[in-house]
C-alpha cells in the first residue's frame, strides 16, 4: 500500500537546485580525493535521489529505524555517493568530514554502502541485481505485516503501510536476478513497489548498445509492471525535467495494483564539460582541469572543495522538520491501533524486540526412537508443529515444496486471490512462499523480508541449488541477518538423478563463508534442535541441510547415547565408548555429520565386538562446535586421543583439523553417479566397512 509524499504539491526552489548542484560538485570532489570511484552517476542522479529525499520519502533522519518509514534501496551500490549526499543532506548524521573521507579505513562511507555500519543505508549493496531482487523481499515484508497486524484497514491507512522506493541500473536489470525477482514481483502485484530505472546507457565498457539492447519497459509490462517513461533528452538538449519526474513518481504512487517502474532518461555525468556520457567517468575521478569546469560549469569556486553554502545546508536539512512531523502523525495513528488492537500490539512489541514467545520451544516435537525419517520430514514436521506459536515465521520453496517440506499445511499462499490454483490457495497476507523456478531471486527476497521486517523468512531448494544461491547468501552472512536457507537431498544418497544433483563441493563451500552456519542434522531429534538454534540466532544467517532417504532416529536412552540437545552446540558426543557394558576412555573418536552418523555409529558396535572402544562425535554444525569454549571442545574432542576418523559424503576440505595428523578422512573427493543410494555409497567406499579400517588404520597410526 502507498505512502502519501512528504509533500503534497511540487516545487523546485532556487535553493533546491542549488542544493542538487552542490551533490554534482561533492562528488566530483569525493572521488577525486581519494582517487577513485564512481562519481559520474552520482552526478546525474543527483536531481532524482533529491526529489526522493527531499518530497517523497516518508522518513525521519532523527529516527531511522522508525518503522513507519518508506524505505530506499540504492541497487547500483557502486554510486554509493548517490545515497551518502542525500544522507548528509537530510541530517542522518553524516557530515562533509564523512564525505571527505569517501572509501577510506574506517570511514561511515564506504566504497558501496553497507547495512549497520552507515545510519540511513537499508541494505549492503555491491554485486549488481542484489539490490533490486532484496527490495521485492521488501514489498514482500510490507504486505506481510499488514496481514500478520492490521489486516482490515482499509488501503493507505495502515500504520504499516509504507513504499519501497529503489534505484537502479543498466546494470542491475541486465543481472538475472533481477528478472527472476521482478518476475515475481508482477505476479505478486507488489503497488508498494516504486523503481526508477537509470537509463544513462553507458557502463563501464562504455555505451550499453554493445551488449543490452532490449524493449526494458516492454519487458516489466510484460511481468505485469505498471511501466513509465521520462525522457530528459527528448527535446534533443538535456533539460532536467524534474515536474516530469515529480508526476511519475506520484502516478506510481497511485498505481496500487501493480508495482512501478520509471526509466529515466539521463547523461551520466552531466554536467561535466568533456566526460559526461563516457564510460570514462562511470569509474574514475575526472581529473583536477575537468573538476575545475564543472564547478564553472555550475557556478561554483574552482579553486574551493567540499564547499556547501550554510542557507543551503539548512534548507536541505528542513526535510528533517517535514519527517519528524509526518512522523508524529503516524504516532497518532499508531498509538489508536495499539489502543484497538491490544494483542496485535504485544506481538508487534516482542516481535521488534527481537524476541521469542515464552515456552514456544515445548511445541518442539520429540521423535520416538525404533523408526527411520528422512531429515528433510523431520524438518516439515518441526515447521508445522511451531507455526502456530511463530506467526512471524514464514516460507517456502522454489518449486520444491513437496520435496522440501517447507510448506505451513494450515497457512494459505502469499499471492493475490486470484492466482490460487487448484492446490493452493492463495491470500496477499499468506503465509506459504512460491518462488516458482528462481532460486536466486528466493534468497534476495528473504533477505530482504528478514532486513526490512521483524519476521522470520525461509526459502527451500535442493542443496546443488545453493551454488545459484551463493551471492545473495554471502550478502546475508555480511550483513548479519538471520535468513534461513533449507536445502535438501544433501548428497549422493538422493541417488538416481545423478551427479548434476548429487551435492559433493557444496558443503565445504558453505561453510567457508564467514558468519554463515551450515547445520547437518543426523536424525530427526537434532532437526528438531537445529530449527531451535537457528530460530535464536539473530546476527547469523544459516542453512539446513537435509536428507532425500530415511535415516534412524536414536534410542537416547540405550547406552553409551546422549540426547540430541547437544545439537545446540554444533557437536557434542552422540555414543561414547563402552566396553563390557560400561562407557570407557575411547580408543578411537568418530566423527560425522548428517546422513553419515549413521556409518559412524555402525561402527562403533562392530569395533566393540573387536574390543575397540569408539566414541561417535555427531558435528551438526561445525561452525556452532567453533563457538563453543575450549573447555568444552576438549571434553568432546580431547587432544590426547589422537586416532580419530572423519566421514562424511563430500569433499574431504575442512576435516584435517578436526581428525589431526594421525586421523583417517572418509570422503567423496570426486563426482557421484546415477543409481541407487545405496549402490553408490557402496561403490564409492563411504560405507560402515570403510570406517571400520579407517579405525584402525587410524589407531595403528596413533600408536607408530
Amino acid at each position: 500500500m502507498a505512502t502519501e509524499s512528504l509533500v503534497e504539491e511540487f516545487s523546485l526552489t532556487e535553493l533546491d537546485r542549488k542544493a542538487i548542484d552542490t551533490t554534482r560538485v561533492l562528488a566530483a570532489d569525493a572521488v577525486e580525493k581519494v582517487g577513485n570511484g564512481h562519481p559520474g552517476t552520482a552526478m546525474s542522479l543527483a536531481p532524482a535521489a533529491y526529489l526522493i529525499f527531499q518530497k517523497h520519502l516518508r522518513h525521519d533522519p532523527k529516527d531511522p529505524n522508525w518503522i513507519g518509514r518508506d524505505r530506499f534501496v540504492l541497487s547500483p551500490g557502486h554510486t554509493s555517493l548517490t545515497l551518502y549526499l542525500q544522507l548528509f543532506l537530510s541530517g542522518y548524521g553524516l557530515e562533509m568530514q564523512d564525505i571527505e573521507a569517501l572509501r577510506t579505513w574506517g570511514a561511515k562511507t564506504p566504497g558501496h554502502p553497507e547495512y549497520g555500519h552507515t545510519a540511513g543505508v537499508e541494505i549492503t549493496t555491491g554485486p549488481l541485481g542484489q539490490g533490486l531482487a532484496s527490495a521485492v523481499g521488501f514489498a514482500y515484508a510490507q504486505r506481510r505485516m499488514r496481514g500478520l497486524l492490521d489486516p482490515a484497514a482499509e488501503a493507505g491507512t495502515s500504520p504499516f503501510d509504507h513504499t519501497v522506493y529503489v534505484i537502479a541500473s543498466d546494470g542491475d536489470l541486465q543481472e538475472g536476478v533481477t528478472s527472476e525477482a521482478s518476475s515475481l514481483a508482477g505476479h505478486q502485484e507488489l503497488g508498494n513497489l516504486v523503481v526508477i530505472y537509470d537509463d544513462n546507457k553507458i557502463s563501464i565498457e562504455n555505451d550499453t548498445d554493445i551488449a543490452f539492447t532490449e524493449d526494458v519497459l516492454g519487458r516489466y509490462e510484460s511481468y505485469g509492471w505498471h511501466t513509465q517513461r521520462v525522457d530528459w533528452t527528448a527535446t534533443g538538449e538535456y533539460v532536467e525535467d524534474m515536474a516530469a519526474l515529480d508526476a511519475a513518481i506520484r502516478a506510481a504512487k497511485a498505481e496500487t495494483s501493480r508495482p512501478s517502474i520509471i526509466s529515466l532518461r539521463t547523461i551520466i555525468g552531466w554536467p561535466s564539460p568533456t566526460k559526461q556520457n563516457t564510460g570514462g567517468i562511470h569509474g574514475s575521478k575526472l581529473g583536477a582541469e575537468e573538476v575545475a569546469g564543472l564547478k564553472k560549469v555550475l557556478g561554483f569556486d574552482p579553486e574551493k572543495n567540499f564547499q556547501i553554502e550554510d542557507d543551503v545546508l539548512a534548507h536541505a536539512r528542513e526535510v528533517a522538520t517535514r519527517g519528524a512531523q509526518l512522523h508524529a502523525s503516524w504516532n497518532e495513528t499508531f498509538n489508536a491501533w495499539k489502543s484497538a488492537n491490544p494483542e496485535e500490539a504485544a506481538l508487534l512489541e516482542r516481535l521488534q524486540a527481537g524476541e521469542l514467545p515464552e515456552g514456544w520451544t515445548e511445541k518442539l516435537p520429540t521423535f520416538e526412537p525404533g523408526s527411520t525419517m528422512a531429515t528433510r520430514a523431520a524438518s516439515g514436521k518441526v515447521i508445522n508443529a511451531i507455526a502456530d506459536e511463530l506467526p512471524e515465521l514464514w516460507g517456502g520453496s522454489a518449486d520444491l515444496a513437496g520435496s522440501n517440506n517447507t510448506t505451513i499445511e494450515t497457512a494459505k499462499s502469499f499471492a493475490p486471490e486470484r492466482r490460487s490454483t487448484d492446490s493452493w490457495s492463495a491470500s496477499p497476507y499468506g503465509r506459504v512462499l512460491h518462488f516458482g523456478i528462481r532460486e536466486h531471486a528466493a534468497a534476495s527476497i528473504v533477505n530482504g523480508i528478514v532486513l526490512s521486517s521483524p519476521t522470520r523468512a525461509f526459502s527451500g531448494t535442493f542443496l546443488i541449488f545453493s551454488d545459484y544461491q551463493r551471492p545473495a547468501i554471502r550478502l546475508a552472512a555480511l550483513m548479519g541477518v538471520p535468513s534461513i536457507f533449507v536445502w535438501t537431498h544433501d548428497s549422493i544418497g538422493l541417488g538416481e538423478d545423478g551427479p548434476t544433483h548429487q551435492p559433493v563441493e557444496q558443503l565445504a563451500s558453505l561453510r567457508i563463508i564467514p558468519n554463515f552456519d551450515v547445520v547437518r542434522p543426523a536424525d530427526a531429534n537434532e532437526v528438531a534442535y537445529a530449527w531451535r538454534g537457528m530460530l535464536e540466532l539473530s546476527t547469523t544467517p544459516s542453512g539446513i541441510v537435509l536428507s532425500r532417504q530415511n535415516l534412524p532416529i536414536y534410542d537416547r536412552s540405550a547406552t553409551g547415547f546422549r540426547g540430541a540437545e547437544g545439537t545446540l552446540k554444533g557437536g557434542y558426543i552422540l555414543a561414547e565408548a563402552v566396553r563390557d557394558g560400561a562407557e570407557t576412555t575411547p580408543d578411537v573418536i568418530l566423527l560425522a555429520t548428517g546422513s553419515e552418523v549413521e556409518l559412524a555409529v555402525e561402527a562403533r558396535e562392530a569395533l566393540a565386538a573387536k574390543d575397540i572402544a569408539a566414541r561417535v562425535v555427531s558435528l551438526p554444525s561445525l561452525e556452532w562446535f567453533a563457538k563453543q569454549d575450549a573447555a568444552y571442545r576438549e571434553e568432546v574432542l580431547p587432544a590426547a586421543i589422537t586416532a580419530r576418523v572423519s566421514v562424511e559424503a563430500g569433499v574431504a576440505q575442512g576435516w584435517r583439523e578436526l581428525v589431526g595428523a594421525h586421523g583417517e578422512i572418509i570422503s567423496l573427493d570426486h563426482f557421484g553417479a546415477s543409481a541407487d543410494y545405496k549402490k553408490l555409497y557402496s561403490e564409492f567406499g563411504i560405507t560402515t566397512e570403510a570406517v571400520i579400517a579407517a579405525a584402525e588404520t587410524s589407531i595403528n597410526n596413533a600408536a607408530n
